[in-house]
């Protein structure tokens, strides 16, 4: 009796496997589907300033270079802060690190530090204008980009573009495969931004003129940025 169970629960379980294996052998891959993308761009005005203002310090006692950027950069945050307005201009610190010196022969010498402000936002003449009053730091660096608001808008506007020219695409190509339509399969979505005007540059120049005490704001122009959208996936042309 209880070989024959065997046999039995043996019988089941080939028959369960034939089973499971006759359905995974008749399962058909995915026909008349397509893939494509499209792209969608628009061309904006840079309305984000981003100033850096920066100090370098060096020395032979650690301690002594450290306190010397910190009063530097509390000079340059409390001049900052005056003037700060949200959106328009924004302070934050930036880079604050103190590296070790070495001389011709491979020998520690001293110490080096270097701290950073940063001022961004809208308002171009209120940053530029309050860079000038620092004293205790010269601008090293000036770049331009896109608002949150802005860039928000931009990628609207192109990922509408994009999707327009996806759904477009995917409708000709069907017809031209001899199909009446089509579904989505699946789609990605993304986004970039590339300056289309002047890139980010260094201050050289500006900077050694802010040092000697020149308070004349600094002039500035932004550029226009490229925003792009681009929609990829697959159809099923039905």
């Amino acid at each position: 009796m209880r070989k024959m169970s065997k046999i039995i629960a043996a019988s089941a379980m080939l028959a369960c496997a034939s089973a499971s294996f006759s359905q995974n052998s008749t399962a058909q891959p995915p026909q008349n589907v397509l893939q494509l993308s499209a792209t969608g761009s628009t061309e904006v005005v840079q309305d984000w300033l981003v100033l850096t203002l920066a100090t370098s310090k060096e020395g032979s006692d650690a301690a002594a270079v450290q306190a010397q950027l910190r009063q530097a950069l509390d000079a340059a945050l409390a001049e900052a802060k005056r003037q700060a307005q949200p959106g328009q201009l924004d302070v934050r610190t930036g880079a604050f690190g103190l590296y070790p010196r070495y001389g011709k022969d491979g020998k520690m010498s001293g110490w080096q530090g270097r701290a950073e402000l940063l001022l961004q936002g809208r308002d171009f003449a209120r940053i530029t204008g309050t860079a000038a009053k620092v004293q205790s730091m010269a601008i090293s660096q000036i770049g331009f980009g896109l608002s949150p608001e802005a860039r928000t808008q931009a990628e609207g506007e192109a990922q509408a573009q994009a999707i327009e020219q996806f759904k477009a695409r995917a409708a000709t190509l069907a017809r031209s495969f001899g199909f009446g339509g089509y579904t989505l399969r699946e789609v990605a979505v993304q986004s970039s931004e590339g300056a289309s005007g002047p890139r980010p540059r260094m201050m050289a120049m500006e900077a050694k003129a802010m040092a000697l005490g020149d308070a004349a704001p600094v002039p500035v122009e932004a550029g226009k940025a490229q925003v792009e959208v681009s929609v990829s996936g697959s159809v099923q042309m039905r």
